[in-house]
């Protein structure tokens, strides 16, 4: 490996595909807890690394769980049926 390639792993992050499952979560949840101030403060660059990696990891995770749970106020149906401050997604 050269100095560009460590540099772009560094970049990057490891291959979402090599994650485990608890790390691709934990992983999940600080690109998101992270989102917005990246949005607000991030350079250009910064920016679209950022949506880079969240794409990445959203694509693992997806490809993982292709029949996972969809709440019914996330869908377009669901979302025409909700009452003006009810919640999208139902609280356990």
């Amino acid at each position: 490996m050269n100095e560009h390639d460590e540099r772009d792993t560094r970049a990057t992050g490891v291959d979402p595909g090599r994650l485990d499952d608890q790390q691709l979560m934990k992983e999940l949840e600080t690109i998101h807890r992270t989102r917005h101030e990246t949005l607000l403060h991030g350079s250009n660059d910064a920016l679209s690394a950022h949506n880079e990696r969240m794409a990445r990891l959203e694509g693992e995770y997806l490809r993982r769980n292709p029949r996972r749970t969809v709440a019914a106020g996330r869908t377009r149906e669901g979302a025409r049926e909700r009452r003006p401050g009810e919640s999208a997604t139902p609280t356990s």
